[in-house]
């Protein structure tokens, strides 16, 4: 409040000393339709592809065993309140990208529901399929319809494009309360550290996005799809101007696989190690600011090798759009269609340099070959699977590992109990090394009983335990 009385006295102060002729620049509208501007156009063309999600699933309760006692079924019956199945509902919001019915949202809105239906803002509901769902980026592609209707639906902006201050629409259904629009500008771009998939680049606004607005539409003045509301900086869980969407070229990447008929997205691989440039680092290449994302170590057979990249060399831009940090280029090259060539521009001892890198899949190889560990081991309820570039890019894991890594610890599990965790890479038990799941399945089978030594490498650290 100090800093809002401080602001309004000086710009009174200004005003107040300001030539009387800057003052008389103030106008009265010069017509009707001026005063009647109105994003009222905008709002007729993009609601009607702007949809309302409910998923549901029944979860069955386990009944109590007290209830098969005659005394207890006296006041019970057969099904007692412990007994009774029960209903999980998510509510979200969804846009329709294009006219034969599929629809795009957060996977978080429809994560483990069995049932989801869609609701157009003209009152048509309609039940609908999964097409496909992506972790990394928190979304999930539905279908409607036939694919012989047609639905109104959103154009994509190119959303490398926006600029701060742009102004925006958010068009959801917060709350449950129906279909709402707000308003506001772009506040910032390429936002990375907001805690949501591993692949992000957020947009962030003030147009009020609040809990049911998850999955629903940014949209810019021409009435084009400029992102997916996903999240917002909240201490009370309501609306505070700080609000987060995935922009629409990540989107429309994802929507591509869809169409495809894959069902999870094929990204291209650069298979190189990266890390942001500290003002240490930036003062040891000689840079003006800290910007950019530093190679650390490129993978043998890849495409950032088979591009001539090297240790050292400091990567500035993707197809001319300039990178900031690590988080920044693996949005850029994620959103590139795979197939055809990226120019990645590096700097190299002081000179700036375009490399050619191919826009390929990363190779699973070897097969994964997963494998649930059973028995009485620390592994025991941990899922295992052989390491390839393909795996390792989907886990987020260095470009250059390879073994054997804890790909799902089940719940309530020896090998939770023991503290595993999802992305570990197993390299010896009982001083044995292990290679592949086969490995590490024979190892557990034979192991000794009540003694046990494992080295696990863990965010490029090697940690041993004894058991």
């Amino acid at each position: 409040m100090r800093f809002v009385q401080t602001l309004a006295a000086a710009v009174a102060v200004f005003l107040a000393g300001a030539p009387a002729h800057a003052q008389d620049q103030r106008r009265l509208p010069d017509s009707r339709q001026e005063v009647k501007l109105s994003f009222a156009p905008v709002v007729a063309q993009a609601t009607p592809a702007v949809v309302n999600i409910y998923a549901s699933r029944v979860e069955q309760r386990r009944r109590n065993p007290l209830l098969d006692d005659p005394f207890f079924r006296q006041f019970f019956g057969d099904r007692g309140p412990l007994g009774q199945d029960r209903t999980q509902r998510s509510l979200g919001s969804g846009a329709i990208v294009s006219d034969d019915g599929l629809v795009v949202t957060n996977n978080h809105v429809i994560e483990g529901m069995t049932e989801l239906r869609v609701a157009l803002s003209d009152k048509r509901e309609f039940e609908a399929k999964l097409i496909l769902k992506d972790k990394r980026t928190d979304l999930a592609v539905l279908r409607i319809g036939d694919g012989k209707q047609k639905f109104p639906w959103l154009p994509f902006a190119d959303s490398d494009e926006l600029q701060i201050g742009d102004l925006v629409l958010a068009i959801g259904n917060p709350f449950g309360v129906g279909q709402t629009v707000t308003s506001g500008i772009v506040s910032a771009l390429a936002r990375t550290q907001v805690g949501v998939g591993d692949i992000s680049s957020f947009v962030q606004t003030d147009a009020a996005i609040n809990p049911g607005n998850s999955g629903g539409a940014l949209v810019d003045l021409d009435g084009r799809l400029a992102g997916i509301n996903t999240a917002i900086f909240s201490q009370s869980g309501g609306s505070v101007g700080i609000g987060f969407a995935i922009p629409a070229n990540m989107v429309q990447a994802v929507v591509a696989s869809a169409r495809a008929g894959s069902k999870s997205v094929t990204r291209p691989w650069f298979g190189a190690d990266l890390q942001n440039v500290t003002k240490d680092i930036a003062d040891g290449l000689g840079l003006n600011h800290p910007g950019g994302a530093l190679i650390a170590n490129v993978a043998k057979g890849s495409p950032a090798a088979k591009a001539g990249a090297e240790s050292g060399d400091l990567i500035t831009a993707v197809d001319g759009r300039p990178v900031d940090d690590v988080e920044n280029f693996s949005f850029r090259f994620a959103t590139r269609p795979v197939g055809g060539h990226a120019t990645v521009t590096i700097q190299r001892q002081g000179k700036a340099r375009d490399l050619k890198v191919e826009l390929a899949a990363a190779p699973e190889n070897p097969p994964r070959e997963q494998r649930t560990i059973g028995g009485e081991t620390p592994f025991t309820g941990a899922t295992v699977v052989n390491l390839s570039p393909a795996l390792a890019e989907e886990m987020s894991l260095g470009s250059g590992l390879t073994g054997v890594a804890v790909a799902e610890v089940a719940s309530g599990s020896i090998a939770e109990r023991l503290g595993f965790q999802k992305g570990d890479v197993v390299r010896q038990v009982n001083n044995a090394k292990i290679a592949s799941t086969r490995d590490l399945e024979r190892v557990a089978a034979s192991g000794q009983s009540g003694y046990w030594k494992v080295t696990i490498e863990r965010d490029g650290q090697l940690v041993t335990s004894v058991f």
